[in-house]
């Protein structure tokens, strides 16, 4: 039995993992890069292996670094199940048909590059055909129930706590009459998590493929978090200027709504107008309100009281691109919440190339940017940046809430790996290598055996 590691080795993006025995094949995830050109060009590169052989697919979650190659992985050959909860496939389709809009979109644009230098098409990665065959794959699973994925493979689904419908997969394989157990974290969630339950713990495996995006930092308390985000809206406000939040679709949109309804029911925020300016997000937010029976508790009691947890007086979402320029043009304050959550597409980049270079104005980051990212460079220091052809210089206030992160952080991390009955071989995935070198050397203080795989490695087991 192997594992081979196809992605988020010794980074964040990309993950993607191939299980094979001597009777099965099968992929956990199959997410898209992220980040610097040289990553992102691993996206389309063709499998050295036959997808077609492989019988199964367990999807964790339905972020673009998990899912987004899937109908890449289609076009190839890949005809198998796609096993994954039931949020996790109404939102995957949203992202994988986003991400299949932006590949044809850029392929037309090379396209227009190339003709004029007399140069031959390129064809986009995939398209809304590979994502409608991709969704015809899928079969829904529930949390704790065991599923039988071919011969001598099994699986259980377990609450990650990350995002909606997200999961941790336990896998066990009988290998020559012996069974072994694997599990894989996936992402898992942060103890203070806003909208969703708290991670499921799990008792039981041999070995445990461990994200490690937060592998040596702690995160804010969630009643910092809310402070900080009060202060900034106020202290933007009181400028007279607007407030740019880059904003992941799924999750993150969804937490903020929920904070600013809150914030207005209290009374505790100016009446400032709120614009949802992503498409993406406001399909996202409809998904999130069919399947409220992921929220934990807090939020299902607010659900009694407040029918709507993501709407508000104020809230204009924003989905024809006209509404979208017509927010460029307004002279007062305001929060413009837009994707993408890194600043690397979408609608944000237009924000921020006609208002950064306004002292008044304020960029706030409530997620992870990745290297390479556009993100990562403005919230790094970068003052003079290029966008969307032209230069910029960054004038605007810069802030950034770790509070909000949908990941474990390095004691969560801990904690997770402590509920295993006998400690599990740890192999650690999905962090930048910096954060995963002292979460490796911590956790052989702690006796954890473990180890930091490089893309392409075969690990056996």
């Amino acid at each position: 039995m192997e594992v081979k590691i196809l992605g988020a080795a010794k980074e964040v993006t990309g993950s993607c993992y191939a299980l094979s025995t001597d009777k099965s094949k099968i992929f956990i995830d199959c997410g898209m890069f992220q980040g610097e050109e040289e990553l992102k060009g691993l996206n389309f590169k063709p499998f050295d292996f036959k997808t077609n052989e492989f019988s199964a697919l367990l999807l964790t979650h339905a972020h673009l670094d998990h899912c987004g190659r899937i109908p890449f992985l289609v076009r190839s050959g890949f005809r198998g199940t796609i096993y994954a909860t039931d949020a996790t496939k109404a939102l995957a389709f949203i992202v994988m048909a986003d991400s299949a809009k932006i590949a044809v979109e850029d392929a037309r644009n090379e396209n227009k590059r190339r003709k004029k230098e007399n140069l031959k098409e390129v064809k986009p990665a995939y398209s809304m055909v590979e994502v409608m065959q991709a969704m015809k794959l899928f079969k829904i699973v529930k949390y704790g129930v065991d599923v039988k994925i071919s011969e001598d493979i099994s699986a259980k689904f377990y609450d990650a706590g990350h995002i909606l419908g997200s999961s941790s997969i336990q896998v066990k394989v009988n290998d020559s009459g012996k069974e072994k157990t694997i599990v894989f974290s996936g992402d898992l969630g942060n103890k203070d998590s806003i909208l969703v339950r708290h991670t499921e713990f799990i008792n039981e495996a041999d070995y445990v493929f461990m994200e490690s995006t937060y592998g040596n930092r702690l995160h804010d308390p969630l009643n910092k978090t809310k402070g900080e985000l009060i202060r900034i809206i106020k202290e933007t406000y009181g400028k007279g200027g607007k407030l740019m939040i880059p904003s992941f679709a799924i999750e993150r949109t969804q937490e903020l709504l929920y904070y600013l309804n809150e914030f207005k029911n209290e009374k505790s925020m100016p009446n400032i107008p709120v614009f949802l300016d992503s498409p993406m997000a406001i399909r996202a937010t409809d998904v999130f309100k069919k399947f409220t029976n992921y929220f934990n508790s807090k939020v299902q009691k607010t659900l009694e009281k407040d029918s709507d947890v993501f709407g508000f007086p104020g809230l204009k979402l924003t989905v024809k691109r006209n509404e979208s320029i017509e927010i460029n043009s307004i002279q007062k304050p305001c929060i413009i919440i837009a994707g993408s959550g890194m600043c690397s597409g979408g609608r944000i980049k237009h924000h921020i190339a006609n208002n950064i270079e306004n002292e008044a104005n304020t960029l706030l980051f409530v997620g992870f940017q990745v290297k390479g990212t556009l993100g990562n460079l403005i919230q790094g220091g970068e003052k003079i940046i290029k966008l969307l052809g032209k230069v910029v210089k960054v004038k605007s206030k810069i802030e950034s809430i770790d509070g909000f992160s949908a990941h474990a952080d390095k004691d969560e991390l801990y904690k997770w790996l402590d509920n295993f009955k006998k400690k599990p071989k740890v192999f650690i995935i999905h962090g930048d290598y910096e954060q995963q070198v002292p979460l490796s050397k911590e956790l052989t203080k702690k006796k954890f055996e473990n180890y930091i795989p490089s893309l392409n490695e075969v690990i056996k087991l």
